[in-house]
């Protein structure tokens, strides 16, 4: 008898096919985000399941599963899952980090580009017919990257990866994390640790690449925002909820900060009517900052391979724990 497998969601075709060579698989084809009383339901008999970030995996659903072996999420994020619990019960959880790297710092990039020049601002114009002369020396001027000071929050992978961009920029780059980096590794990005505060208040662009935790849940609220310079952009492609957006809104809305560029937000999918849709200096993108066709590949790979090992007792290529 196979083992069964469940997906919150479908996958490539690829993926799809290699699953079912081995396993009897079961998609979800409903709402997305699945409601938790389906996926309580489905995951009983389940031996391993695929899951995206937006899936809540807690204690409760883990305790519906009876024979659960392995969950595989399709993501570098693992906060959605209870971890703890899973490895009390013996689960091993995979995950996918290094592939999607380039793709989420290239996002963080091309949000600092966009912020700056004020692009999408400007597409809008066009798009609603307001561009009716040619601009002069003082209209619709946006800011250089060259010089600026940019501020990494969490010089982790992507961290590390931003920074290699903004040197090529011409930028000066300062970072906090929680450990600092050997001063061969600084040298070797051109970076220079700096305290929280001092990478705050000096900072023209701050970019967060933390995972959201306790300790970092709201981090950048409107006492942050006020250490801020009011010409500083803030920079999001790692969790919504390490910023409180209705704190930035206010921000944005009184020109506490200059600007932001947000790929990712505390509920997602964000309305029409979110204070942040009706703000000019605000670049809004819709949670893709690992999509690009290469990227989303690979994550497939690497998420079926993580949950073959683990439905074959082993440890995944990438794992939290167990």
């Amino acid at each position: 008898m196979k083992e069964k497998i469940f997906l919150t969601r479908t996958l490539h075709d690829f993926a799809l096919k290699e699953l079912k060579k081995k396993f009897q698989v079961e998609v979800h084809t409903g709402k997305i985000p699945i409601p938790q009383t389906t996926l309580k339901s489905k995951i009983k008999q389940v031996d391993g399941l695929i899951c995206f970030p937006y899936d809540k995996i807690n204690k409760k659903v883990i305790e519906s599963a009876k024979n659960l072996k392995v969950i595989s999420t399709y993501s570098v994020g693992y906060d959605h899952i209870d971890t703890k619990f899973a490895k009390d019960r013996k689960i091993r959880v995979g995950y996918t980090p290094e592939v999607l790297t380039d793709a989420t710092a290239d996002m963080a990039f091309a949000l600092m580009i966009d912020s700056l020049r004020r692009i999408s601002e400007g597409e809008r114009i066009i798009r609603k017919g307001k561009w009716k002369q040619i601009y002069g020396a003082y209209d619709y001027v946006g800011l250089d990257l060259q010089g600026k000071t940019l501020g990494i929050i969490g010089l982790g992978r992507i961290g590390k990866t931003l920074a290699k961009r903004a040197k090529a920029f011409d930028m000066k780059i300062i970072y906090h994390n929680r450990n600092q980096a050997s001063k061969t590794k600084e040298k070797k990005l051109g970076v220079k640790y700096a305290t929280f505060n001092k990478l705050i208040t000096e900072s023209d662009i701050i970019s967060i690449h933390v995972p959201h935790t306790n300790e970092t849940n709201q981090m950048f609220n409107m006492k942050i925002f006020r250490k801020m310079k009011n010409t500083a952009f803030l920079i999001n492609t790692s969790r919504g909820k390490v910023v409180n957006e209705e704190d930035l809104a206010v921000a944005l809305k009184q020109k506490i900060i200059a600007g932001a560029g947000l790929d990712v937000f505390e509920t997602e999918p964000i309305s029409k009517n979110h204070p942040f849709t009706k703000l000019e200096n605000i670049v809004l993108a819709p949670h893709v900052g690992s999509s690009t066709k290469e990227t989303r590949i690979k994550m497939a790979e690497i998420t079926i391979k993580n949950l073959i090992l683990g439905i074959n007792n082993k440890k995944p290529i990438y794992s939290i724990g167990y």
